[in-house]
């Protein structure tokens, strides 16, 4: 058969895009960023602590203050780190135990990479950035610090993280307080898992997280009911730990890692106390998720928290610590 012009015209543009397609993202310059290592940004207050994880370790960054049960374990949401506690942490630590950390890709904790994590072949498996991981990670942490049970209190992505710990060791949580928690969304398909995973994207993925120094400050912003009191000095604590080496990367492999929690599926397994708090304009987990979360769960209390946003804790620290307390003093009931 002897094709025509027009056919090869159509195999040759083909061609083409395939090669576009292929070969156009390694094109893309990425440029290295420079970095500090974690500990020059460290706070006086600061501690580090290897943990076991999987067949590796990580050196994770927390906090500690106060004497008291029940232990207080804090998980916070996407893009933050411990800093995001900061207005509640004293005050709960004048009658608790009070303990937060940054999860991997955040704040001061070990960022490790591809090759640095396990075998290369096993690095969908071991990776530190899975909300799995991130689960035994918040165990091994309360092992290494002689925390026996605690009450877990997650924001957002935290509070699913603080979920899942409960479903591992349910003999190691006494409750959860759960701020604006990520249940219902998030996690990406398997088709899209299998394009993140592609050498294409793994090339390109670190520029699309530097993205986050754009639209970080909108998405802050429209975390909070009133955004005009992100101060600098917040601005700037949020934006502290993007001087660290490799946050670009964790932050890729983060996203990479991401899969759906399958929570929503095991909310009758959750019989412990739950206390879910959400601000009444939240518009990142909207607030009726959050309140359809507290009729689901089968042990829930609901606060909803007036003129406050996704961040309650942040944003409206009085009424939250408020609730928590309350919430905390019905536990020795």
């Amino acid at each position: 058969m002897i094709m025509t012009q027009w056919q090869l015209w159509l195999i040759g543009i083909f061609i083409v895009v395939v090669l576009i397609v292929v070969v156009g993202p390694f094109l893309a310059p990425v440029p290295p960023l420079g970095g500090v290592d974690a500990h020059a940004l460290a706070d006086l207050d600061s501690r580090f602590i290897d943990l076991p994880l999987g067949s590796d370790s990580i050196e994770v960054h927390y906090k500690e203050f106060g004497q008291g049960e029940p232990a207080l374990i804090l998980l916070h949401g996407f893009g933050a780190s411990l800093f995001s506690w900061r207005e509640v942490m004293a005050p709960l630590a004048e009658r608790h135990r009070v303990i937060a950390f940054d999860r991997p890709a955040f704040g001061l904790t070990e960022r490790p990479q591809r090759g640095e994590w396990g075998a290369a072949a096993d690095w969908r498996h071991s990776i530190p950035y899975g909300a799995e991981a991130q689960a035994d990670l918040t165990l091994a942490l309360m092992d290494a610090l002689s925390v026996e049970e605690a009450v877990l209190v997650g924001n957002s992505a935290g509070g699913a993280i603080a979920m899942l710990t409960a479903l591992k060791a349910p003999e190691h949580v006494q409750a959860l307080i759960l701020i604006s928690p990520a249940v219902y969304n998030g996690g990406a398909p398997t088709a899209a898992q299998w394009v993140l995973n592609t050498p294409q994207m793994q090339h390109l993925g670190p520029l699309i997280a530097r993205r986050i120094q754009d639209w970080g400050m909108d998405f802050a912003r429209s975390a909070w009911h009133d955004p005009t009191r992100i101060t600098q000095d917040v601005w700037d604590g949020y934006l502290a730990p993007l001087q660290v080496q490799g946050w670009d990367r964790a932050l890729w492999e983060l996203t990479v890692a991401s899969r759906p929690s399958g929570l929503p599926e095991r909310l009758g397994e959750f019989v412990l106390p739950v206390l879910v708090i959400t601000g009444d304009d939240d518009r990142i987990v909207p607030t009726a998720q959050s309140e359809r979360l507290a009729q689901e769960l089968p042990n829930a209390r609901l606060a909803v928290i007036s003129a406050c946003g996704h961040v309650a804790h942040e944003e409206c620290p009085t009424p939250t610590l408020e609730v928590i307390d309350q919430f905390l003093a019905s536990l020795d009931n």
